[in-house]
C-alpha cells in the first residue's frame, strides 16, 4: 500500500514536486511525466499536490485495492468489501489516509456448513464466532438468518442449551427437548 510519508518525501526530494516523482509513486505516470516536462505545471500543480497529498494517497490505495480484486465501498467512514452478505470480512479504517487490505475470508454460510458437518449437524453461535472470527452477535444473526430461510432449526438440548441444527447434516442419535 502507498504511504503518505513516502509520497511527501518524494515530493520534497523532487524539487517541491516539480519533477513529479510522487505522482509516479502513486501510479499517476501520465501526470508524473507532465509534471517533469512543465515543472509541476509551473508550480501550480505542485502547490495543489502539497495540500491534497493525503487524499491522493487514499485514492491510489483504493485504485490498488480495486485492481487487486478487493473491491471496496464507503460506509460510515470505513471501507469494506463490496460483498452484500456478511462474510466476516475485516473493516479497514482510512482516517489516516491508508487502506489496510485483508483478503476476504470464506463466506460465513460455508463456515456454518463446514462446522455443522464437523459437529454432526449441531452448532452454537459461539462455535461459529470462533470458527469465522466474527462477533458473537454477528454469528447469532447469521444463524438466525439460516433458521428464517429454513436451512437450519433452533433446538434445545436436554442440558437446556440452545443449539442450531442443520437437519441434512445431523446425526440422528442426538436427543433434544420438544
Amino acid at each position: 500500500m502507498y504511504s503518505t510519508i513516502i509520497a511527501y518525501i518524494l515530493f520534497f526530494c523532487s524539487g517541491f514536486g516539480i519533477l513529479g516523482l510522487h505522482r509516479h509513486y502513486l501510479g499517476k505516470h501520465a501526470t508524473g511525466i507532465l509534471w517533469l516536462l512543465t515543472g509541476g505545471l509551473g508550480t501550480v500543480g505542485s502547490w495543489y499536490d502539497l495540500f491534497t497529498m493525503s487524499s491522493q494517497v487514499r485514492e491510489a490505495n483504493i485504485r490498488k485495492a480495486i485492481s487487486d480484486g478487493s473491491l471496496m465501498q464507503r460506509s460510515n467512514g470505513t471501507w469494506r468489501t463490496a460483498d452484500t452478505g456478511n462474510t466476516g470480512n475485516s473493516w479497514r479504517n482510512v482516517d489516516d489516509g491508508s487502506v489496510r487490505i485483508i483478503r476476504d475470508k470464506e463466506p460465513v454460510e460455508r463456515t456454518i456448513l463446514k462446522l455443522a458437518k464437523e459437529n454432526k449437524g449441531v452448532l452454537t453461535a459461539s462455535d461459529l464466532a470462533l470458527a469465522a472470527n466474527i462477533k458473537l452477535e454477528d454469528a447469532k444473526r447469521d444463524l438466525d438468518a439460516m433458521v428464517s430461510k429454513g436451512f437450519a432449526e433452533l433446538r434445545v438440548r436436554q442440558s437446556g442449551a440452545l443449539v442450531y441444527v442443520i437437519p441434512d447434516l445431523m446425526d440422528s442419535d442426538e436427543s433434544f427437548v420438544d
